[in-house]
């Protein structure tokens, strides 16, 4: 259990610590900088730092996973998942920050990369994967939810709202690493815990994550892009299914909702008023900030800021 636990941690944050001091000059090399609004003030400190560094967490990621996909094919899945929505990421931030087209991939050239992957992945989990649609229900002493052919249209759903909520929730801040990490602990417990085949990635995530960390605390040195968000949307909705867990990430991914939520209401109230903000500060961020305040020191000043903007 030993190795199976520490070990895959250990070689992602070695890698990705290790990709840190040759990635970041490369990028900066590449000037493939950040750019925040004009009107977020408190955030413009960050033009410039560099993005795509999801390439480090992506590559951590995919080499620790080499070294168990034989032993822990169950873990194929959840590495397409990633890689495939990196890959979508990639391109993004390929066309805004690298060939400066500021719009990156339309949104519907950006939907319909998102509808083939998760085809992909639906069509895994019902033919191949041996693993059952239903969802074990929180709370519930281990029952579980069979809504039979709806579940199709809703691991759609679930897919797409994850790998975008978890997109939105990286937005002008970078945090979303620091919440992922919690999200992959936990699935690693219950992947340990069930014996489901799929510990190492769940480890190697947290492991790449914090070798991230080093480099995005306060002053952040880099910032992980849609190449980090929309890979790591992808590991935490294949994880759930793999774990027959979809449920959970109302739970454990709150602050994914949160986000998602918080961009409807904000677009929705600008459209019909034409105003920026619903609220001096979105409910997202306050919810975001109370949880990552207790967690990480380094990030402290920076939130601090975050909530007064």
């Amino acid at each position: 259990m030993d190795y199976e636990i520490v070990i895959p941690v250990l070689i992602s944050f070695a890698i990705s610590a290790i990709l840190g001091p040759i990635v970041i000059p490369f990028l900066k090399r590449l000037k493939v900088g950040q750019t925040e609004r004009k009107e977020l003030e408190s955030h413009l400190k960050k033009n410039g730092t560099p993005t795509m560094g999801g390439l480090m967490i992506l590559a951590s990621i995919i080499i620790t996973s080499l070294f168990y996909v034989k032993d822990y094919p169950r873990i194929i899945p959840i590495l397409f998942m990633t890689v495939g929505f990196g890959v979508i990421g990639f391109l993004d931030d390929y066309l805004k920050v690298v060939l400066r087209r500021s719009d990156g991939l339309l949104p519907w050239q950006k939907m319909i990369l998102q509808f083939i992957v998760t085809t992909v992945f639906a069509v895994y989990m019902v033919r191949y994967s041996g693993i059952e649609l239903t969802m074990l229900i929180p709370f519930s002493g281990g029952k579980y939810l069979n809504i039979g052919w709806l579940a199709i249209p809703l691991l759609y759903f679930a897919v797409i709202g994850t790998v975008n909520g978890v997109n939105f929730t990286d937005g002008v801040d970078g945090l979303v690493s620091s919440v992922t990490i919690m999200v992959a602990t936990f699935f690693s417990v219950v992947a340990i815990g069930t014996n489901a085949g799929i510990a190492p990635i769940t480890c190697a995530v947290a492991g790449a994550l914090l070798g991230f960390l080093l480099f995005n605390v306060y002053p952040a040195s880099v910032f992980m892009g849609d190449t980090g968000s929309l890979a790591l949307g992808g590991f935490v909705v294949a994880t759930a299914y793999m774990l027959q867990m979809p449920l959970y990430i109302l739970i454990v991914g709150l602050i994914y909702l949160a986000e998602v939520i918080s961009v409807m209401v904000q677009v929705t109230y600008f459209k019909y008023t034409k105003k920026k903000q619903v609220l001096e500060s979105g409910f997202s961020e306050w919810l975001r900030s109370i949880i990552i305040l207790s967690l990480v020191d380094g990030q402290r000043r920076e939130l601090s800021q975050c909530l007064q903007s």
